[in-house]
This record gives structure tokens, C-alpha cells and sequence, in this order.
């Protein structure tokens, strides 16, 4: 059984100008994980929301964004080099308030951990 097991995530991450939405690319998935390249330009916002079923964790390639971290607003700075996990049920989403792309790799543990808007 031949599986890919080394991505670049380089070529995920193809930023389309003007495109008014944070860029969401599946790098792969199974039952055990999904693992998505996101791609946020200055402004954009990925919003508050849980996942019910599993675990959600983020490493910042670049940039820097505004990172929610409770349901009441309060949040804190992510930037590249960081490693953010919010474990199942726990309201996270971020806010691009920097001058360049926030780029980072995203692991959500099981791939149907589901997906609900705070």
C-alpha cells in the first residue's frame, strides 16, 4: 500500500488576489485527522466556533493574528513559530490584524470532530 506520507505545504497555500475569504486547503484527511493549509490576508477573520467531537491545533508558519480563546471575546497574539490547541468544545477562531498573510497548518483530531459557530 502506497500512501503519501510527506506534503509540502508550500503548494497548498495559493493565495488568489482579491479573494475576500480566508483560503482553506484539505492537505489530506482520514478517519484519524483532517489537515488543512489556511491562508488569511490582512482582515480576514476565521470566526468564533467549537468542535463538539475532537481536538483542533494550529502551528503559525507566518504572520501574526488576533487568536479567540473564550466564548466572552478574550483573546490573545499568535504569530509564527506558535503552537495553539483547542481541545474539543473549546471557542477559538482568529482575526488577521497584521500587515501580511497569516498562514499556518491546522490538525483537527478525528477528522469528524465536527464544526459549530460560537
Amino acid at each position: 500500500m502506497s500512501l503519501t506520507r510527506i506534503f509540502k505545504s508550500a503548494e497548498f497555500m495559493q493565495p488568489i488576489e482579491g479573494y475576500g475569504e480566508p483560503i482553506r486547503s484539505v492537505i489530506t484527511q482520514s478517519a484519524e485527522a483532517v489537515v488543512v493549509a489556511w491562508h488569511l490576508n490582512p482582515g480576514q477573520r476565521i470566526a468564533a466556533h467549537v468542535h463538539p467531537h475532537g481536538q483542533d491545533t494550529w502551528t503559525v508558519l507566518s504572520g501574526t493574528g488576533d487568536y479567540q480563546l473564550e466564548q466572552n471575546g478574550r483573546s490573545q497574539t499568535i504569530s509564527q513559530g506558535c503552537v495553539v490547541v483547542a481541545p474539543t468544545g473549546c471557542v477559538h477562531g482568529v482575526f488577521n490584524d497584521g500587515s501580511e498573510p497569516l498562514i499556518f497548518i491546522s490538525v483537527v483530531c478525528p477528522a469528524e470532530a465536527g464544526y459549530e459557530l460560537a
